[in-house]
Formats: C-alpha cells, sequence, structure tokens
C-alpha cells in the first residue's frame, strides 16, 4: 500500500520572515513543490530579491513588521489576492538574544517578546478568517523552538517567548481542530543560520557544522503540510546527531 501525501500543488502559503534562514529555505521548498507564497520580511530589498529567485508566478512580496497587526493583514491580503485564496499560513519570524537577564536593555527585549510571540498572533489572527473563507480548512505551522520546552542558560527571556508559542499552539489546535485548521509548533534545536548572530552568536560559529542546516526544519514544516488531511501533527521537536538533547 502506498500512504498518500498531500500534493501542495497551487496551495497558497503565507510566510513571515521569509528572507533567510528557515523561512527563506520553507519558501524555496514549497515553490518547487509548486505551491505559490506570500513572502513577508522586512527588508524590501532581500524580498525583492527572493521574489525574483522564485518567478513572480509564484510569489507576491510584502515589506513588513509582524509586530504589526495591520502589516500582518496586508500578506494576507496579498495572497489572497494575488492567488485567490489561503491554505496555509507559517509564522516564522523571531529573533533571539541571548544574555543574562540583566544584559540587555528593556528596549531590546521588549522588541524581542513583541516579535517573538505578538507577531506570532498577530499573524494567525489575520490569516485564520481568510484561510476558512477561501478553503474551509488549514493549516498553522509556527516554527518554534525546543527551548519552548526547556530553557537553557543565558537564554530565559528568548526561552519564555518559545514556551508562549508552545502554549498557543496546543490551545489552537483545541480550539480550531473541529473547524478544519491544523495547528503544528515544529521546534528545531540550534540552527546553522544568521539568527542571533551579534546578539548573543557569532558569525561563522564552528558548532554551525554540527547543527541543524536551515533545510532541515524547512523539510519538517513542509512534511507537516503535505500529512493527510486525517492526520495533525501537533508538535515536532527536531535535534541534529551532533547536539545534545
Amino acid at each position: 500500500m502506498t500512504y498518500a501525501l498531500r500534493d501542495l500543488k497551487d496551495t497558497v502559503i503565507a510566510i513571515t520572515g521569509a528572507t533567510s534562514g528557515i523561512g527563506k529555505a520553507t519558501a524555496e521548498q514549497l515553490v518547487e513543490l509548486g505551491a505559490k507564497v506570500s513572502l513577508g520580511a522586512r527588508n524590501a530589498d532581500r524580498l525583492n530579491a527572493l521574489v525574483d529567485q522564485l518567478g513572480s508566478d509564484n510569489a507576491v512580496a510584502v515589506p513588513m513588521d509582524v509586530r504589526s497587526v495591520e502589516d500582518n493583514q496586508a500578506l494576507v491580503d496579498a495572497a489572497v489576492a494575488k492567488f485567490g485564496k489561503l491554505d496555509s499560513i507559517i509564522p516564522n519570524a523571531g529573533i533571539g538574544i541571548y544574555g543574562s537577564i540583566l544584559d540587555h536593555s528593556d528596549d531590546e527585549l521588549r522588541r524581542m517578546m513583541h516579535t517573538n510571540y505578538d507577531g506570532t498572533v498577530w499573524t494567525i489572527r489575520a490569516g485564520v478568517p481568510a484561510m476558512l473563507k477561501t478553503t474551509g480548512s488549514g493549516d498553522i505551522v509556527i516554527v518554534s523552538s525546543v527551548a519552548g520546552f526547556r530553557g537553557g542558560e543565558d537564554e530565559a527571556v528568548y526561552a519564555g517567548t518559545k514556551f508562549a508559542q508552545v502554549g498557543l499552539a496546543g490551545s489552537l489546535d483545541r480550539e480550531l481542530r473541529e473547524k478544519g485548521v491544523r495547528v503544528t509548533a515544529v521546534c528545531p534545536a540550534g540552527v546553522g543560520t544568521e539568527f542571533a548572530v551579534g546578539a548573543g552568536r557569532v558569525d561563522n560559529d564552528p558548532r554551525f557544522a554540527e547543527w541543524l542546516k536551515a533545510d532541515d526544519v524547512a523539510h519538517a514544516v513542509v512534511s507537516v503540510l503535505m500529512q493527510p488531511r486525517t492526520v495533525r501533527t501537533t508538535v515536532w521537536q527536531l535535534w541534529s546527531m551532533g547536539q545534545q538533547s
């Protein structure tokens, strides 16, 4: 018996934090499978370059700040305007600032808290009505972290935002399942990207060689979306073989 995965061809997916790391890798893998993507990020130049790479028939760019309710709505509206519907949303945007709880300014920590948690909530609040109206079902795949299960040293505030995302995902799974919307928290360990470089990590950190790659996490996100509609994955933790769990 062949297990039938969902064909993602012509599905429409909105992604935040889309121009680097996990977000960019996810967009690339989705378009390779025939999906259409609405891409949100702060850097307009990077967004436009990514649309050029993926093809304007497959992608639309929305410069945005996930902390803005209006910007999240614009991301969703752009998907529906260009492609006619919205099947899934991937709240992926996030920042990491590592160090003692006393090491950083109030503004730096506030920016991280609002980006990681508020930004996730606003993306979901914009996306769910559009998914229910245009497709009658959908997927929410929150890119979180294993820090949402086990806070580590020098990452207390960051871990707190990830615990919040995991809790949000669990509650939304119970809330939205009967409406046909699946909710998943994809939670990787360390990923060798530019994430948090200059805010507790350094570029070309030798540990990156043993950490997960952005494509590893993107594959997990895509795998969740490809599951038959009779199945839902609520949490997926990923570790590389070189990382201690």
